[in-house]
């Protein structure tokens, strides 16, 4: 792959990651739930006004684990949103469960809340809400249709840790909720996630399946005299070399924050005259949102535009690139059922959205750069 003066996603250090990293070594724990493991539980915990927080290997594990939690057997089904990575329909689909494709919405790019009753079935078991780029889904409407229809709630939220819906964080509004600390995200370990249980019946079970299905949790918290095999699980704790890492990002997420939303704020105000010349589409932001300032994309007008695009900036130096294909129309979309047309907007969006560079040490000069050369670009 050819280096780029400015690349798409640059991982960034905020403090003391490798101080950390190394004092976990140090110590002599560095296989998972460590010292830096629990300071992690207990800051996202603290924070997030949780019950319980289990950082993960990866946000596609703390899913599987929420497919097991709910105890998901062949036939059931789970609605999820087409424009989604892949891992929000695998997870289900492990456990034999069908994945039921839904529309998203023009403006957010959120799981279309008006569109979900229409797919409730007899098996249906849970609606996964993803809160694309940060901004939550329309979570009052869905929490409603669940309720009436005694599903759970999941949320993807593997985008907008530390984002609000009507002043209530993002991860906190479902049973479950899955995070993301990948190296493309705000805050990061190179690979990593977690799993937040908002539903306390979970969670005993959630640290079980966790630690390959043993009670140890228990054991170690004095509680039993030895541990055992009570249940199917994995090995899903992070390393605590990675937990380390994780910390020190974690201590510092409100300086993270402020600059990732300064830059995207740039973007957004010297962008919004040649996106509305050019007939291109900015994020929008609901007024009862705050979002984690996680990217900024641009819809284009088609894809040829899209394209024109990439390989404008590219000429340029500058590494842009789009985002999800659509679940619905993929080839294992189509094995569970899907029809090619069910999702127009999830559809039109995979074609045109094109995400633009954006990491926590974009400097001045660099975003400078790209939205001038944006500028020089006609649809």
């Amino acid at each position: 792959m050819p280096e780029y003066r400015i690349p798409f996603n640059k991982p960034c250090l905020a403090g003391s990651e490798m101080l950390y990293a190394a004092k976990a070594i140090i110590l002599g724990h560095t296989s998972g739930d460590g010292a830096f493991t629990s300071a992690c539980h207990e800051l996202l915990e603290r924070e997030l006004g949780v019950p319980r927080a289990l950082l993960t290997t990866s946000c596609t594990h703390a899913l599987e684990m929420s497919a097991m939690l709910l105890d998901l057997q062949p036939g059931d089904e789970v609605i999820v949103p087409s424009f989604a990575f892949v891992s929000t329909a695998n997870a289900f689909a492990l456990r034999g469960a069908r994945p039921v494709f839904a529309d998203i919405r023009a403006d957010t790019m959120n799981l279309d809340e008006r569109l979900i009753e229409p797919l409730i079935a007899p098996r249906t078991r849970a609606i996964v809400a993803l809160h694309y780029a940060g901004v939550s889904c329309e979570m009052d409407r869905i929490g409603e249709v669940a309720a009436r229809h005694g599903l759970a709630v999941i949320e993807d939220n593997a985008h907008g840790l530390f984002a609000r819906y009507k002043s209530r964080y993002l991860g906190t509004l479902g049973a479950l909720s899955a995070l993301s600390f990948h190296e493309t995200k705000n805050i990061i370990c190179g690979e990593g996630g977690a799993l937040l249980v908002n539903d306390e019946r979970f969670v005993a079970r959630a640290e079980i399946l966790r630690d390959k299905g043993t009670n140890r949790r228990r054991f170690l918290r004095g509680e039993v005299d030895k541990y055992t095999w009570v249940d199917i699980g994995s090995s899903y704790p992070m390393s605590d070399i990675l937990a380390g890492f994780l910390l020190a990002q974690l201590e510092k997420r409100r300086e993270i924050l402020g600059r990732r939303r300064a830059i995207w704020d740039y973007y957004d105000c010297h962008l919004a005259g040649w996106a509305e010349e050019n007939g291109a589409q900015r994020p929008a932001v609901p007024p009862h949102c705050e979002q984690s300032y996680h990217m900024y994309y641009l819809v284009l007008p088609s894809s040829d535009s899209r394209q024109r695009l990439i390989e404008h900036l590219k000429q340029r130096s500058i590494l842009s690139v789009f985002h999800y294909s659509p679940l619905h129309a993929s080839e294992m979309g189509r094995r569970f059922g899907a029809a090619p047309d069910q999702c127009p907007v999830a559809s039109l969006v995979g074609d045109r959205l094109l995400r633009l560079p954006f990491y926590t040490d974009l400097s001045g000069t660099e975003q400078e750069f790209v939205v001038d050369s944006i500028r020089a670009f006609r649809c």
